[in-house]
């Protein structure tokens, strides 16, 4: 099937299952959750798919590649359990019926022996190696930059990483050195809310995250509120392991291990530990102000030398600001 047939294909199905409400005269249930997931599994290929066109227009070519000859990415994303067989079941049995409908990227190295670098498309890469056939890739020549705002372009793409996977993707890419605009762009958000998403990853140790896995139900606020309750514990690490160690728990989906850790963290176990009191607002190391914290709520207040037109300013912006809040909450 042509790229041009398989994209009328994509739009028909989702055609069919996003706009049926509107096309029938007798109100209509919600989509069922498996229709749902049809959609966003099609949406996700048809995105994919013109990331690869636009790839190959720019001058790439698809090439056939031994598995064992490309080099991982410099930066992961994902956690390293997406790929471990049990993971890729679906893509396993549908690459080992119809083949890999889509390709990955890479570009041309000469490290560790290896001749090329995965850009996007592990979890391809991955499938095809336990499936023992070639890795078919778009090549391309790159820079290091250059291939961090493509990895991070098939993400927002897919827009299958959970919160905390693409928390630690920003926190990655600061230590490997890239500025912030290279990293706003690979995760297309603003810096405010990069600089969240790297405290994020920096405040909660790696390994307990990884334990607990990618919780892809779980959203921003949530784990702002998981990484509170750690800092206000008395001994977090160890009450972690505690729950992470329990045989129930071991064997259960990453939500669950979430919910259990969070629930087990719980700030009311532990009265005597009281909530960060305050926080200085700097800006290009200037002090601001401070944002404090109580049992009643939490105050924003200005230093004197702050001029009163920029109080104002911010006071106008406070409901497109909460506009942006609540839009970000929902991802």
């Amino acid at each position: 099937m042509s790229r041009k047939d398989s994209k009328g294909l994509f739009a028909n199905v989702l055609g069919q299952i996003e706009g049926g409400a509107d096309r029938s005269e007798t109100p209509r249930s919600t989509a069922s959750p498996h229709l749902l997931k049809v959609a966003a599994g099609v949406r996700q290929i048809q995105e994919r798919s013109e990331l690869a066109e636009r790839l190959l227009k720019d001058g790439g070519q698809v090439i056939e590649i031994d598995p064992d000859d490309v080099l991982e990415s410099a930066i992961p994303d994902r956690f390293a359990s997406a790929y471990d067989t049990g993971h890729l079941a679906d893509l396993l049995a549908s690459m080992r019926e119809h083949g890999q409908s889509t390709p990955g990227l890479v570009r041309a190295v000469n490290r560790d022996g290896k001749s090329f670098q995965i850009v996007f498309g592990r979890r391809r890469l991955a499938a095809a190696k336990i499936l023992g056939i070639k890795f078919r890739a778009i090549a391309r020549e790159l820079s290091d930059e250059e291939a961090v705002i493509f990895q991070g372009e098939e993400n927002s793409n897919r827009n299958d990483l959970s919160f905390i996977e693409r928390c630690f993707f920003a926190h990655s890419q600061q230590i490997a050195g890239y500025g912030r605009d290279v990293i706003c762009k690979s995760l297309t958000t603003g810096k405010s809310h990069i600089s969240e998403m790297i405290r994020l990853a920096s405040a909660l140790p790696v390994e307990i995250v990884k334990e607990i896995g990618p919780a892809p139900e779980v959203g921003r606020r949530r784990w702002i509120d998981f990484e509170a309750r750690w800092s206000a514990h008395r001994a977090p690490h160890a009450c972690a392991m505690e729950v992470l160690n329990g045989e129930a728990i071991r064997s259960a989906a990453s939500d669950i291990r979430f919910a259990a850790v969070f629930d087990a963290l719980s700030i009311e176990d532990n009265p005597e530990v009281a909530l960060p009191s305050s926080a200085q607002i700097l800006s290009h190391g200037l002090v601001l102000g401070q944002v404090s914290h109580g049992r009643t709520g939490s105050k924003l207040a200005f230093n004197k030398s702050v001029p009163i037109e920029f109080v104002e300013f911010i006071t106008g912006q406070i409901e497109s600001l909460h506009d942006q809040y609540m839009q970000e909450t929902k991802r």
